[in-house]
């Protein structure tokens, strides 16, 4: 008899949409929603596949199209019992790299020389929400949506959208709760995919992907409509420090209002696939060891982390109790994630959002721009990344006036193609010395569009 339908299988909820075009695919009779006999939907009738070459390749493939995390296991031989309808692919060939296994390479439908004993199943990690963020916000709980679908990054559009559902968002992300739910592009617009439209929440759902939808990337808006949130937040629990993005650097937890490190022993890309997860960084990359980003200077807070890959927290790993451990200093744990892309920045200080001086947000604290080497490409720069139409002028000498915070970078060149500010050039990440009287700044023709 087969289960319920995973919340995997159906990434957004469509109501009423029957089966999506992504998602012709579900797992049976597992002893998850993450695993189980695989079936396919074919002229209406779901069937199963052969067990010929299926390897752990298809089955990363079929777990990340239904959006239920990395493939554990690919077993064969119906270990989660036979189909009894028709077995409708064989000889399945994957290079890995295919957004749907309908992408891949195998016999015509229905043509087999298997039989029901050969079916095959899939364990998935389970992964069960695709990734949100929030983008060019004044802090890591207020930002533009985005949320992460076939590998890429897009946008919500702000049709529908309210403070209901804001508030499923700052949930999701441990940011406390909404205080506004912004649309028409208040953290500026984004340049790629609308991933989402007509999103609409009842306000009880724990993820985004609860709510009801338009089907992905179906919709009539364009970027001026991306939809923010702010939330009142919740102070950060795990942070990333001394890197050269917001992605990478030395791990620090927050406990007992005192935030401490993790030593590396057992440290490995596990553990980094963790703390990449939870601070929304994509994935992990490595996973050094040795105090790689500089050393910590108060506690070690955790030894002995022990992850299976699939937590949604690193405090949701096995380690030893909270400040015991047998470290020596030096042996401080770091990750290089693969997000390193987008710095956040803003504009502040100035008559309007597309003027200002140009803060950077690095380990969850705003600071300054040095104004060394800074001109007209780097200000172009910020103006294309923020939706501003054209830049006019780079001003320095803290022409809007001293930032609270540090002076995070001391040194950008541009050569004014980049579309981000994180394409270029950037030199001395992290408190440095050029002084107060020396930020960038940029003024800008105002909003695109307008």
């Amino acid at each position: 008899m087969h289960r319920n339908l995973p919340e995997c299988l159906f990434p957004w909820g469509f109501a009423d949409s029957g089966v999506s075009e992504v998602a012709q695919l579900r797992l049976v009779n597992g002893p998850s929603p993450y695993s189980g006999r695989v079936e396919v939907l074919h002229n209406r009738q779901w069937g199963t596949v052969c067990d010929d070459s299926w390897d752990i390749t298809h089955a990363g493939v079929m777990c990340r199209q239904l959006g239920c995390g990395t493939a554990l296991s690919a077993p064969g031989e119906a270990l989660f019992g036979p189909g009894s309808d028709r077995i409708w692919l064989d000889d399945v060939h994957c290079t890995g790299t295919e957004a749907a296994l309908s992408d891949c390479r195998a016999r015509p439908w229905g043509e087999n020389n298997c039989n029901h004993g050969e079916d095959v199943g899939v364990v998935c990690s389970g992964n069960l929400h695709p990734p949100l963020r929030l983008v060019n916000g004044p802090s890591r709980c207020a930002g533009r949506v985005e949320v992460l679908h076939n590998q890429l990054w897009g946008t919500v559009c702000d049709d529908g959208w309210d403070i209901t559902d804001a508030g499923v968002v700052c949930r999701q992300l441990g940011c406390g709760t909404v205080l506004s739910a912004p649309g028409r592009a208040r953290f500026g617009p984004w340049s790629d995919r609308i991933w989402l439209d007509n999103v609409y929440c009842t306000g009880t759902e724990s993820a985004l992907s609860s709510c009801r939808t338009r089907p992905w990337g179906d919709n009539n808006c364009h970027h001026g409509e991306d939809a923010g949130i702010v939330c009142s937040g919740n102070p950060p629990r795990l942070r990333l420090v001394n890197g050269p993005s917001p992605c990478s650097g030395r791990v620090e937890v927050l406990h007992s209002l005192l935030w401490g490190t993790v030593c590396d022993g057992s440290w490995d890309l596990s553990e980094a696939e963790v703390v990449c997860r939870q601070l929304g960084c994509g994935m992990a990359l490595s996973a050094p060891h040795g105090a790689y980003f500089g050393q910590g200077s108060d506690h070690v807070w955790l030894d002995e982390v022990h992850c299976t890959g699939a937590e949604a927290a690193l405090t949701e790993c096995r380690a030893k109790p909270w400040g015991e451990h047998g470290c020596n200093p030096g042996e401080d744990a770091s990750v290089v994630c693969s997000d390193q892309g987008q710095l956040r920045l803003w504009l502040t200080s100035g008559p309007s959002p597309c003027s200002g001086r140009v803060e950077v947000l690095i380990n969850n604290t705003w600071g300054a721009v040095c104004d060394a080497g800074w001109g007209l490409p780097e200000a172009g720069v910020v103006y294309k990344q923020l939706g501003c139409d054209s830049a006019l002028s780079a001003p320095g000498l803290a022409q809007f006036g001293h930032g609270a915070g540090d002076v995070w970078l001391e040194g950008v060149s541009c050569s004014g193609q980049e579309s981000l500010i994180s394409e270029c050039q950037l030199s001395n990440l992290g408190p440095r010395l050029c002084g107060r009287g020396s930020e960038a700044s940029v003024v800008c023709a105002g909003q695109a569009g307008e």
